[in-house]
């Protein structure tokens, strides 16, 4: 059989229609192009998919079922190592990871695990009723602190070893930056609800709106009989510009304008926690981030947005996918373009102007790409005397999360990084006995598998300190 050279494409829905939706906008594989994509895996005798995945999901076992129509089965090898794949299948950047290694890709395009694994998931979900059930006792308690994705490997990986899972979550609703950070257009909530109600089923118990620091200290929760603590409260501290103007009305942070519209559904039109709507946006930053906050300014009704991004399309971090989704919905790329100030409207002979206070524009400056800087990208260097304006009435920041600092400061001997990041060696140990830590807590914002592989070390970690206590 010839080889088909480029993976199947993912049917989504047409740029001019979803521009102006919450649905998700990749509408998945069928049974029959999922069967054809996964006939384009070479089944290699070394394996290097495998290598390249951060929890080590046997690619290669999971596609051979898919080949012969085992699709339960084929989910049956990925629940073995992730909790998530559902959410791994949609969000995960496979095309620097697991898609990068395999063997096909170096001739042709690489197969497309991520959409097969989001294939196998969706199926499992739509198709089977049935629960996992929960392992026997190992009569040992782990206290899990945030339900994000490192939160919930951990949680899962422990909970099918017998342990009896606490995950403790700050908001109302469990899932972490899944929730929250994440559009529903690209990751549908009900999803997220879906897998952790599969951890439920295991036996994990999840209490929502306790913030550890506040409501309950680490200390506090050993004293509650829990032998470890594992801490994935991931990065939620934004990071801004310090600039002029950031303190107007109008300039968000991501992390807020994503969690308005995500979890506080300010999309709606009588909405508990409101958010700006229409007019211009202007989002800085090129991430994964910047492109989810454009993309939902523009779904909110903006009628023009901007990403400025002080680099060139070829050191912009984000996804290509995302990236060319933005694109094919008209997001205005800004490129190798720095704001230095956000200006705003001020009427200091009448305070009571409804308008004082409020973003009129952003001052901006180009850039052009200078000698390398430590990370291996090219340096951008203003260009002197080619400032402009940018109209826009909405500038949201999304340049990056730092660890927030509630638990750090709340715990004794917890050790940190210079920018807050919880210290650990290659098990996920911190510097206190039986607290161990991971994702972005402890790295800064990274990946969402990058997040579960910490999960899924801590939990292997933690497990084999409680067994050899016996």
């Amino acid at each position: 059989m010839a080889i088909i050279p480029k993976k199947h494409e993912m049917p989504t829905q047409a740029p001019e229609v979803r521009a102006h939706n919450f649905s998700e906008v990749a509408l998945g594989y069928s049974a029959e192009i999922a069967v054809e994509e996964a006939n384009r895996c070479l089944n290699c005798k070394n394996r290097p998919c495998v290598a390249g995945c951060p929890v080590n999901i046997d690619i290669p076992d999971f596609i051979a079922r898919i080949k012969e129509g085992n699709f339960e089965g084929a989910y049956r090898v990925i629940s073995k190592s992730s909790s998530l794949p559902a959410v791994c299948g949609r969000v995960c950047p496979q095309e620097t990871q697991c898609e990068m290694k395999c063997t096909l890709g170096i001739k042709f395009e690489p197969v497309g695990i991520g959409r097969l694994e989001r294939f196998v998931a969706d199926w499992h979900n739509e198709n089977t009723a049935e629960k996992p059930a929960a392992p026997q006792s190992n009569g040992h308690k782990v206290a899990i602190v945030g339900s994000g994705p490192s939160g919930l490997t951990c949680a899962g990986d422990l909970a099918k070893k017998g342990y009896k899972v606490t995950v403790y979550e700050a908001l109302h609703t469990a899932g972490g930056v899944l929730v929250y950070g994440i559009p529903e257009f690209r990751l549908p909530k009900a999803i997220v609800a879906k897998e952790v109600d599969t951890l439920r089923a295991l036996g994990v118990d999840v209490e929502t709106n306790v913030i550890i620091g506040k409501t309950l200290t680490i200390d506090e929760l050993f004293d509650m009989g829990y032998e470890a603590v594992f801490i994935g409260s991931g990065a939620g501290l934004p990071n801004f510009m310090n600039i002029p103007g950031e303190a107007y009305k109008g300039v968000y942070s991501a992390n807020e304008f994503l969690t308005r519209s995500n979890l506080m559904k300010a999309y709606r039109d009588d909405p508990h926690t409101p958010i700006m709507k229409g007019g211009r946006v202007a989002v800085v930053g090129g991430g994964n981030v910047a492109m989810d906050a454009a993309r939902t300014a523009l779904r909110l009704g903006a009628e023009h947005v901007y990403i400025v991004y002080r680099r060139s399309m070829d050191e912009l971090p984000a996804r290509r996918e995302e990236v060319e989704h933005a694109m094919e919905e008209g997001i205005d790329f800004q490129l190798l373009r720095n704001p230095v100030e956000i200006l705003g409207y001020n009427n200091p002979d009448d305070p009571r102007d409804p308008k004082n206070g409020f973003v009129t524009g952003m001052r901006c400056i180009r850039m052009e790409l200078g000698e390398p800087d430590a990370k291996g990208r090219r340096r951008p260097v203003p260009i002197p005397g080619s400032e402009f304006e940018l109209d826009v009435d909405t500038v949201i920041m999304a340049i990056g999360t730092s660890p927030n600092p509630l638990i750090k400061n709340t715990t004794a001997g917890l050790e940190v990084n210079s920018h807050g990041g919880i210290i650990v060696n290659e098990g996920g140990l911190t510097s206190r006995q039986a607290v161990y830590a991971g994702g972005d807590a402890v790295t800064g914002a990274a990946t969402v598998i990058s997040a579960m592989g910490a999960g899924k070390i801590a939990a292997s970690a933690i497990d084999k300190a409680l067994m050899a206590r016996k």
